[in-house]
């Protein structure tokens, strides 16, 4: 049997300084779904130098390869999502005053008064309801519709945009103690991870690394990139939600996601979308163990990743998700903990240090 390579921990990958202004950079951009040319254009600046080959293809996705050495080496998949939820403008009701949809699964009980950027230009929006002094008091019952919404341009700034223009939350990244607050942390986390391994990329593996679009609108990018790359097995890097706040009932019938923050990444079992392949389980677990990372598992239950498009590409390819906990996903702000991403970082890192092409047998 081929001797699996092992990693040293002088050699496990730390979050420094570069990596969080990094996250910052990418947080900060907008890119929903459909329209991720601002974290297109980051990712390829950032892998240009390391790469060995780079492509965007016809959907938008960046697709990089990074080849490793010696023979019989496994090609790997990895997947990060550049888009984020977001909204588009599609009616213009006068006076600066826009009817608009929503773009992926966003909560419609946070969203009014919630500040936004609209278009290529990031111009300042807010969306606006009917105040609560003026609505009766069955309308209070009930949670608003986001055709009971508006996004509020004013008078002046509205007629700078136009239908279609995509629109996100405004909320700016924040280091806060041990978290950091941003919107789109899922998935600019998978994204700055996926930049990290390509640039630390080890050597007994071609590592295929898709930076997919649209995935929050049904795994689009994910589905064209896979069947480009056809790898022997594939991760899905993302971020999914923390089950961890008092106000949620009791933990003894928990069994719904059950992620938490500080606890390490969130290995998959299953979700709504991908039953994940034992062998690459393992693969993750005998890794964190070998370096003492921690970990955790995530619960079946709704959602999906990138995963759930990849592994029914072709004649079927063995996947898995890795995820960083995160509180208020899909929300104007997300919360993680730095140490969370740094070790999903790692977790990945010496997992694909310890590929073989015996990693498959059963």
């Amino acid at each position: 049997m081929t001797k699996k390579p092992e990693i040293s921990k002088s050699k496990v990958l730390q979050i420094s300084k570069s990596q969080i202004e990094l996250l910052e950079k990418l947080c900060n951009a907008v890119a929903v779904s459909g329209d991720e040319q601002e974290v297109r254009q980051i990712v390829l600046e950032e892998v240009k130098s390391v790469a060995d080959e780079v492509k965007v293809d016809a959907l938008g996705n960046v697709l990089v390869t990074r080849f490793g050495r010696g023979e019989k080496r496994p090609r790997v998949m990895l997947a990060a999502h550049m888009d984020e939820i977001g909204f588009m403008l599609v009616k213009d009701d006068g006076g600066g005053l826009f009817e608009f949809v929503a773009i992926g699964g966003i909560d419609e009980r946070q969203m009014v008064a919630k500040s936004v950027l609209v278009g290529q230009e990031h111009l300042p929006g807010v969306i606006g309801a009917k105040p609560i002094h003026l609505t009766k008091k069955e309308e209070r019952k009930n949670t608003l519709k986001i055709d009971q919404m508006r996004i509020d341009m004013g008078l002046d700034i509205g007629s700078k945009v136009k239908i279609g223009d995509r629109a996100s939350f405004a909320t700016r990244f924040e280091m806060i103690g041990p978290s950091i607050r941003a919107k789109a942390l899922d998935d600019r986390l998978g994204v700055v991870n996926l930049i990290e391994l390509i640039k630390h990329a080890p050597d007994n593996i071609d590592l295929l690394a898709a930076f997919t679009v649209q995935e929050e609108v049904g795994l689009r990018g994910a589905r064209v990139a896979a069947y480009a790359f056809d790898p022997d097995m594939a991760f899905a890097l993302d971020s999914t939600p923390a089950r961890d706040l008092p106000v949620w009932e009791s933990d003894d019938d928990n069994v719904n996601y059950n992620t938490r923050l500080d606890q390490g990444p969130a290995i998959y079992l299953m979700d709504s979308a991908t039953i994940a392949d034992r062998r690459l389980v393992d693969l993750l677990v005998k890794a964190a163990a070998a370096e003492g990372i921690p970990y955790q598992f995530r619960q079946p239950n709704r959602g999906g990743t990138d995963a759930g498009a990849i592994h029914k590409s072709r004649a079927g390819i063995p996947s898995i998700s890795v995820s960083v906990p995160q509180r208020y996903i899909h929300t104007a702000a997300g919360l993680v903990r730095h140490d969370d991403w740094a070790h999903t970082l790692q977790l990945m890192h010496v997992a694909l240090s310890r590929i073989t092409s015996d990693t498959l047998k059963r």
